[in-house]
């Protein structure tokens, strides 16, 4: 009876994990599908305590413990990080949940290997089985790959290390690498050793760092999308050889999202996945392009402000440079006013802005931005052409019209808001450096682009107050 309640607890779990997933699809249900997967979290981790004792699982003092501690180092961090800082938490968070399931593997298959010992078995797969050796040790690679890769992720995004970090024929190591980590893991397979474990989870590391060390900055959304599925994918595997349901929905779940997501995301830039992973795309080797010609032409941010306070519409670009500045409340007090004057404003939102999936979305959510007023690219694309002041704010690539006419560029082919179609153009930039992906904007040259340089929310605030001198 125990065991049937524990298992419709997981059932309703894996609901709630679904409907929280699907409330997360939209900005308008976003909170409470958050809500619905962390009950539905909770859920199966009060119940897995009352599940039968299955793999020596028991230890409920240590579980306990690190549940508290686990519990309580999120809560505070969650509470204190900042939005600037939000893709590197992600990261983190994710790779420590590849790292949960790489490790759970490898406890498994030490213990498989006591096992041989004493009862005298040759090889691991004789003594946890066929399916449970193979999926322990795909989960614990897959697991260990996303826990490094997210690592250097972190390190990258935090600035602890160079985005234009490359290991010599980086292409070759990252092959003979993965050979290495795959024999190893056949090593461990076919025999009962305690050092091909260690072998093949040290390559599998290793695979994941060199994995991620020639990811440029531009492409972090997708690789951290990626690392994600193969978590999801890393804790399903660990569902079925701890023979619970839960793990594996959540996993499954997670891991298919993942992947539907990194293609989404993969397809916004027009590039395949492959192409993501090992063109080197933002690490300084990207290369190509050849280059924007005239100057760039400045303004004042109060004449920016006049500018937008007589136009009729405005759409507003947001990017990571508005993140940093955290400038998005200046900017919702400036379109408020160009509101209360008549203006139709609209936020326009690429695919892959920012640093992270949906960051830009956050950052507008933050600042109480109304849902009706964010489009995504597909939405607002044609209507540029119509549009009398379009306001790019620390955004680079995805407004980059040398993804439509310059084949030699690196981001050639890649969809971009079309703001360089608008009758006048302002880019609020701190410098006139070329932005993290290091691809040169041609938009800051064209003949409609005025350039207002500055911080962000300085920019905003000077906006703000011209607006209401009128």
């Amino acid at each position: 009876m125990l065991n049937f309640i524990v298992l419709l607890a997981y059932f309703v779990a894996a609901v709630l994990f679904i409907a929280g997933l699907k409330g997360m699809s939209s900005p308008v249900t976003a909170r409470k599908g958050i809500i619905w997967a962390g009950v539905g979290m909770v859920a199966a981790t009060v119940f897995t305590f009352f599940a039968p004792d299955i793999h020596g699982f028991g230890n409920y003092l240590l579980i306990s413990i690190a549940l508290a501690i686990g519990g309580y180092l999120a809560w505070v961090t969650a509470k204190k990080v900042a939005m600037t800082d939000m893709p590197q938490m992600v990261a983190l968070y994710n790779g420590m949940g590849g790292g949960s399931a790489g490790a759970i593997a490898a406890v498994y298959l030490l213990a498989a290997q006591r096992n041989l010992v004493e009862t005298g078995q040759g090889a691991v797969y004789q003594g946890m089985g066929v399916d449970v050796a193979f999926l322990a040790l795909l989960g614990g690679m897959i697991g260990s790959v996303a826990f490094s890769g997210s690592m250097i992720a972190w390190a990258k995004l935090d600035g602890r290390m160079s985005r234009n970090s490359l290991v010599p024929a980086q292409q070759i190591v990252n092959i003979i690498v993965f050979a290495a980590m795959v024999l190893a893991a056949i090593w461990v397979f076919f025999s009962g050793g305690v050092l091909p474990i260690f072998v093949f989870f040290a390559l599998a590391l290793l695979f994941g760092v060199f994995m991620a060390v020639p990811i440029g900055g531009a492409d972090m959304p997708v690789v951290i999308s990626l690392f994600n599925a193969l978590t999801g994918l890393a804790v399903g595997f660990k569902g079925y050889v701890l023979a619970n349901p839960a793990l594996i929905i959540a996993g499954t779940v997670v891991g298919a999202a993942g992947m539907l997501l990194t293609h989404l995301m993969a397809k916004a830039m027009n590039r395949p996945i492959t192409n993501v992973l090992f063109s080197g795309f933002g690490t300084g080797d990207a290369g190509g392009g050849e280059g924007p010609e005239g100057e760039m032409r400045d303004v004042g941010a109060e004449d920016a402000g006049y500018m937008m306070a007589y136009a009729e519409r405005v759409i507003i670009v947001p990017g990571y440079g508005m993140a940093v500045a955290q400038a998005q409340h200046k900017i919702w007090e400036l379109v408020q006013l160009l509101q209360d004057r008549g203006v139709e404003v609209k936020f326009a939102i690429h695919p892959v802005a920012g640093r992270m999936p949906g960051h830009m979305n956050v950052l507008l959510a933050e600042a109480g931005v109304p849902y009706d007023l964010i489009f995504d690219m597909d939405e607002v694309n044609e209507e540029f052409k119509m549009t009398d002041v379009a306001v790019v704010i620390g955004a680079n690539d995805v407004v980059n019209p040398a993804a439509k006419t310059d084949e030699s560029s690196p981001i050639y082919g890649m969809p971009i808001l079309n703001v360089d179609e608008a009758e006048n153009v302002l880019v609020i930039k701190r410098g006139r450096g070329a932005g993290f992906s290091g691809v040169e904007n041609s938009l800051f040259f064209a003949e409609n682009t005025r350039m207002v340089f500055g911080d962000g929310a300085q920019v905003a605030n000077k906006m703000v107050a011209a607006v209401k001198e009128l």
